[in-house]
């Protein structure tokens, strides 16, 4: 009996894995001198209003050497410092880390392939030419679909914007250029919904949040996390706190496979060990190695170099750490985030802003890639 106790608990244990420890930069191979830049360089930012504050989680394998909070979560209507445990709006950051993977999550359930056809499985996408657009196009933006269509289109309810989105005219050959498509993954969260049974926010809750312990990451923040959420801009002369600013995803209750996805730092921190350790994270496999793989190979698009559901060398890459490997991967977000893993030193850099707030013109991506070309340039070379 007592075997079999602890048996369970330890199952249990598996279930839910640890948050990553926070240590000192040494102990994960980082130079902490030269990560004494970042501090400089984030208060010359918040100095000349790039953003009211920030966080920055920088670790490599399944440890954290750097995690600090920086600046003010709100500057208006007061004031408010900054925490590490802020709920970020993360914006496109959510394409790779919820939509993105949950695509993969469904291939490798074998409900589809990349190669398909995107109207095989949602019929009515098959008008106007774009019967040629398969899941790969639209993971690496070469639908030839336009980048946003028309706010009117989503303001009669999602089932209305659907249909707007399934009638869209292409706006360049498929497969011939590379359009960064808010479209083409609004059409891949329905794909989600349609493969899965239900929509993206509740199939990447399952599949991957709750496999990797991330109880403050998901759609829609409850009372709690909009309490510590980021404030963004004005809506409806209110403050956008713990709601999602993209005006299309709130037009549709705040679920799309672009846009809407909310965490923090210690939580993104889980999902990037695990992508930088080929889809593991202290024992919990959410992606198989091959599928994980795939997932990071680069594929030759029009303007650079893209993964499923990735950056990796384009006109987006300037929130890229400059010295990373060429195997490196990311994402940014429009509020003010970005996400880079690279696995050839699984080194990942985490960069939280709502540098929207209060006005909308904060700027952050030079910033983002050059914490990321400092952390890079912080591997101590006998630990590389």
């Amino acid at each position: 009996m007592l075997a079999q106790l602890l048996g369970f608990c330890a199952a249990i244990r598996a279930e839910v894995p640890p948050p990553l420890a926070v240590v000192e930069p040494v102990k994960v191979g980082l130079d902490t001198a030269n990560l004494g830049e970042i501090e400089t360089a984030v208060a010359v930012a918040i100095e000349e209003r790039k953003c009211p504050g920030c966080v920055v989680a920088i670790g490599r394998g399944s440890q954290l050497g750097y995690l600090r909070a920086f600046g003010n979560r709100s500057v208006e209507p007061s004031p408010t410092p900054m925490t590490t445990d802020t709920v970020f709006d993360l914006a496109s950051l959510t394409k790779p880390i919820a939509t993105a993977t949950s695509v993969m999550k469904l291939i490798e359930a074998g409900k589809l392939k990349l190669s398909d056809p995107v109207s095989s499985h949602l019929p009515e996408f098959k008008t106007e030419g774009k019967d040629a657009i398969t899941v790969e196009h639209l993971l690496i933006h070469q639908g030839g679909l336009i980048a946003d269509n028309s706010i009117a289109d989503y303001q009669l309810g999602p089932e209305v914007a659907w249909q707007r989105l399934a009638g869209l005219k292409l706006t360049a050959p498929v497969g011939t250029k590379f359009i960064y498509s808010d479209v083409g993954f609004m059409v891949l969260g329905e794909l989600v919904r349609r493969l899965a049974g239900k929509p993206v926010d509740e199939f990447s809750k399952q599949e991957i949040f709750t496999s990797l312990g991330m109880q403050e990451t998901g759609y829609r923040p409850n009372a709690d996390l909009r309490l510590r959420a980021a404030p963004t801009e004005q809506r409806n002369n209110e403050w956008i706190q713990g709601e999602v600013h993209d005006p299309r995803a709130n037009l549709l209750g705040g679920v799309a496979g672009h846009a809407g996805l909310f965490s923090t730092a210690a939580d993104v921190a889980r999902y990037a060990a695990m992508m930088a350790n080929s889809g593991e994270y202290a024992g919990v496999r959410v992606l198989k190695e091959e599928t994980w793989r795939d997932m990071t190979t680069a594929r030759s698009v029009s303007s650079g170099k893209r993964g499923l559901g990735w950056d990796m060398k384009t006109g987006y890459s300037t929130n890229r750490g400059t010295s990373m490997s060429e195997r490196a991967f990311g994402h940014g977000g429009f509020t003010g985030t970005a996400l880079w893993i690279d696995p050839e030193t699984r080194l990942f850099v985490i960069f939280l802003s709502n540098r929207v707030h209060p006005n909308g013109k904060g700027a952050v991506n030079p910033l983002a890639g050059h914490i990321g070309t400092i952390a890079a340039d912080s591997i101590i070379a006998s630990q590389n």
